[in-house]
C-alpha cells in the first residue's frame, strides 16, 4: 500500500482528488491539508510514502513546502499545477522533487504516475520538459533571488535583512542590482517577474 499525503488549498480539488485517488486498491491517503505549513507539519506526523503538493499553496507554495519536506525526510514529492513555468520546474528537480504534473492530468494517469514515483522512477510532464530545455538561463545571482522571494511575502527591508541575514542596506544593494537586470521599477515588479519566470 503506497501511504500519500495531498495538500491543496482549494477544497473541492483536494475532495476531489482524495476520492479518486482513494478508488486505487493499492493508494491510501493518511493526511490532507489545504496549506504548504499544514503540508509540512502533517508530512512529519504521518510520515506518508508520497506528498502531493499544489504548487500554488498560501503562506508560501508547495515548491518551498516541498524544500522543507525533503530537508528533512525520504518523503517523495509529487507537484501538480496550473501553471507549469519551466523555472519552477528547473527549482523542483534541484530541491529532489520527483514529480512534475499539470492539473490537466487525468487522476487514473496521476496514480500510475505516483505508483511510477514510489517505485523510484521520476516522472515530469513533456510539454514543461520541452519548455524547460528552451528558456533562457535565469540572469540573477542566488542572493538577488533569495532577497526576491523574501520581498515577495511584502516584508519591509528590515525584515528580509533578518530573514536572510544580511544588512540592510546590502539587501538594498542586491534589490537594486535584481530591479536593474530586469528592467523593473519596483522591487515588488522585479520578484512577480522572477515569480513568473519560475526562478522563484
Amino acid at each position: 500500500m503506497i501511504r500519500l499525503l495531498v495538500a491543496d488549498d482549494e477544497d473541492l480539488v483536494r475532495g476531489a482528488l482524495v476520492a479518486l485517488l482513494g478508488l486505487e486498491d493499492d493508494l491510501t491517503v493518511v493526511a490532507e491539508a489545504a496549506t504548504s505549513a499544514d503540508a509540512v507539519r502533517l508530512t512529519r506526523e504521518h510520515r506518508p510514502d508520497i506528498a502531493v503538493l499544489d504548487l500554488e499553496m498560501p503562506p508560501a507554495d508547495g515548491l518551498c513546502a516541498a524544500e522543507e519536506i525533503r530537508a528533512g525526510s525520504s518523503v517523495k514529492i509529487i507537484l501538480v499545477t496550473r501553471h507549469a513555468r519551466p523555472g519552477v520546474l528547473r527549482r523542483a528537480l534541484s530541491v529532489g522533487v520527483r514529480g512534475f504534473v499539470p492539473k490537466t492530468t487525468p487522476a487514473t494517469r496521476l496514480a500510475e504516475i505516483i505508483r511510477d514515483v514510489a517505485s523510484g522512477r521520476r516522472y515530469v510532464d513533456p510539454d514543461i520538459a520541452a519548455s524547460a530545455l528552451t528558456e533562457g538561463d535565469c540572469p540573477l545571482s542566488d542572493r538577488e533571488l533569495e532577497v526576491l522571494r523574501a520581498s515577495r511575502t511584502g516584508a519591509s527591508i528590515k525584515e528580509i535583512a533578518t530573514q536572510v541575514h544580511l544588512a540592510p542596506g546590502t539587501v538594498r544593494n542586491y534589490l537594486s542590482s535584481a530591479m536593474a537586470k530586469l528592467g523593473a521599477g519596483s522591487r515588488h515588479a522585479a520578484a512577480h517577474r522572477a515569480w513568473e519566470e519560475g526562478w522563484i
